[in-house]
Order: C-alpha cells, then structure tokens, then sequence
C-alpha cells in the first residue's frame, strides 16, 4: 500500500491509499480518483516527502498526535463539522432504531423530536415509500450508543 497526498485543480488537498503506484495511474485514468472535498476528477499527486528507513537504523516511532488526527481545512470541511456538531448538539442519537423511531414519530406512537442514526438500505427506502421524511447526513456518528 502507498499513501499520496493529492491535489485538485481547485487546490483542495487530501490523502489517499492506493494498492500500488500502477494502481493509482490506473484509477486516474479511468476516472475513478476524485476531489474528496469537491468531487473534481481534475486530481495530481501534490508534492510530499518519502518516508524512508534505514535497514542500519531502527524505526522510530512517530510521535503521538495532541489533538484529532485532521482539521477541517477549506470552507466545505469546515461547514460539514459545524453541521455535524449542531445535529449532535441538537437532536437524539438513535443508533441503529432509526427507523423504528422515525416510523413510531410519523405514526404518533411516539412525540416528535430531531433524531439521526443509521438505517439499512431497505429500512431507508421504506419509510421514503411510505412518505416518511428522511435525509442522509454526510458524516458518521462519533458514538456508535445510544
């Protein structure tokens, strides 16, 4: 596996892994490397620096991170973590009972509230058809409990 920093054309920069260096070429040329901020397949390998050891030197370990592994860094990261952290702050995190809960709420089981979670493909797609509102969130969860 190899990691590479990429840019687009729109200067958005970001990390990805590829099997090989064959396999990213391969990739970018069959469209299939995109922006993962804006989605531009217009994507090069930005200039990085090797990680290289030395058989004569032993692996020293990197040191440990203070603070979360990534900021958001360009307008768009930074508006999809403030979404994220208002529907956290602002709404019930139902987990996997999304479905049910969003059902029993459209059916006056239960009163209504905000919540978010995770449904299955199908649960989704029945309560669409069944004309219960509903929207995907483009982040995951930060707890995985209720």
């Amino acid at each position: 596996m190899i990691q590479y920093s990429l840019k687009c054309a729109d200067g958005h920069q970001f990390d990805s892994w590829f099997q090989s260096a064959s396999a990213f070429d391969k990739l970018k040329t069959a469209g299939h490397v995109a922006c993962a901020i804006c989605g531009s397949p217009d994507v090069d390998k930005a200039l990085m620096a090797p990680r290289v050891n030395h058989a004569d030197h032993p692996k020293v370990p990197a040191p440990k991170p203070e603070g979360p592994l990534s900021q958001a860094s360009g307008a768009a990261e930074q508006a999809l973590a403030q979404l994220k952290a208002h529907i956290e702050a602002n709404s019930d995190y139902v987990g996997g009972n999304f479905a049910k809960e969003a059902r029993a709420m459209h059916l006056g089981e239960t009163p209504e509230r905000a919540i978010w979670g995770e449904a299955r493909g199908e649960e989704a797609k029945a309560l669409i058809e069944d004309g219960i509102p509903i929207a995907p969130l483009p982040f995951t969860p930060t707890r995985k409990s209720n």
